[in-house]
């Protein structure tokens, strides 16, 4: 009989990555994708013929975001991430987002917490590998 482990995803296994560095570990996410489609009318026809999709957007919401240790002592700001990834193990593949902005910034204030509440940011691309 084989001996099988399955890995439970821990909050080091959500993480944003900037210039190749993990710069913060991440509680929980969600994750919406949406795309417009437009129709395609031909002349002479009562309804549409066709219909063509738009670019994927992908809309994350992270909650509990922790700067690490590193990014601290570089100075790193969440508010000053540009282009940065969003990396998501999990047990049998491996989802990045990349060409992340961020489009909303919630803060709740504790002393000594470098702790972001909840930021919503907007990725450019999705792609999925196996682990």
């Amino acid at each position: 009989m084989a001996n099988t482990t399955v890995k439970i995803p821990t909050s080091n296994d959500i993480y944003l990555e900037a210039n190749g560095k993990k710069v913060a570990v991440v509680q929980s996410y969600r994750s919406v994708a949406g795309r417009t489609e437009r129709t395609v009318e031909a002349f002479g026809e009562s309804e549409p013929v066709a219909t063509i999709a738009s670019h994927n957007t992908y809309q994350l919401t992270l909650t509990r975001l922790y700067a690490t240790d590193e990014a601290i002592s570089d100075g790193i700001s969440f508010y000053e991430l540009r282009d940065f990834s969003l990396v998501i193990v999990k047990p049998d593949r491996r989802v990045v987002y990349t060409g992340c902005n961020w489009s909303r910034i919630a803060e709740t204030g504790e002393l000594s917490e470098t702790v972001a509440e909840e930021i919503t940011l907007v990725a450019a691309k999705r792609v999925e590998t196996a682990a």
